[in-house]
């Protein structure tokens, strides 16, 4: 049986987590595929030679803002396509979003915008839900097996956050962000985590630096694999793996049958 493991990271500045261990965590777990958010950093000057010796294609999509957001693909399976950005200026100048294909299944590695800066960012990310929207039905069109990763920041539901009632007024936890989410997922999109851990409390993906937010585990599960309804027979089992720590997030995991 042929699969696919994969893990979405962000990585809040791929130096800073190559520096903290990335590249020898990523030697020791050994997965097909690494989508990484919040690069912060130029593609040229990122070391892909540190990934490329350990046997992985990298494909980077930077931010035109140095040290800001972006995202990238190391992989073992070499993709017949990559697709830099949604081809819509204001969201690609930003490094967003970047697609690859293998075979019949397209992956997509997004890094939402945050609205958590103030009214201004949170009016940008309402208009990004929506075009992300329009975008991925739009290619449902033309492919049905498609996983969309990524740093979604937003939390679903009461059990995706430590303190639902603390934070209804926190971007990321807002009603109009999770409306949107309901409505995502009810128009033929699966929640891979939950597929797998229905009702799994204290488990996620993102904690404050401030407060000792992690080691009190006062965290947020806003980083997602979500799939089509077409692959629902071929997920196996989706992780997140909280101990992991080169970052503000840690790693999300994913595995499929092809």
């Amino acid at each position: 049986m042929e699969t696919i493991e994969m893990v979405s990271y962000n990585v809040n500045g791929i130096r800073s987590a190559i520096s903290k261990g990335l590249v020898e965590w990523i030697q020791q777990t050994n997965y097909d595929i690494y989508l990484f958010q919040e690069i912060k950093a130029n593609e040229a000057d990122i070391p892909k030679e540190l990934f490329e010796a350990i046997g992985y294609e990298c494909h980077f999509f930077s931010a035109q803002k140095k040290g800001y957001s972006g995202v990238g693909v190391i992989t073992k399976i070499k993709p017949q396509n990559v697709i830099k950005g949604m081809q819509i200026p204001k969201y690609d100048a930003e490094g967003r979003l970047m697609r690859i294909d293998i075979g019949e299944l397209t992956i997509i590695n997004s890094y939402f915008p945050s609205g958590s800066s103030g009214d201004e960012r949170q009016s940008v990310k309402m208009e990004y839900l929506s075009a992300y929207y329009d975008y991925i039905h739009e290619l449902r069109k033309e492919k049905k097996k498609i996983i969309i990763s990524g740093d979604y920041n937003i939390c679903h539901e009461a059990i995706d956050i430590h303190d639902p009632k603390g934070n209804k007024d926190s971007s990321g936890f807002l009603p109009e962000e999770r409306a949107w989410m309901t409505n995502y997922f009810g128009s033929g999109f699966i929640d891979t985590f939950r597929h797998f851990h229905k009702d799994v409390k204290d488990k996620y993906s993102w904690w404050s630096f401030r407060a000792n937010a992690r080691n009190n585990n006062k965290g947020w599960r806003i980083d997602y694999h979500i799939a089509t309804k077409e692959l629902e027979e071929q997920l196996l089992d989706a992780e997140i793996f909280m101990d992991v720590k080169h970052s503000d997030h840690c790693p999300i995991y994913l595995k499929i049958r092809l």
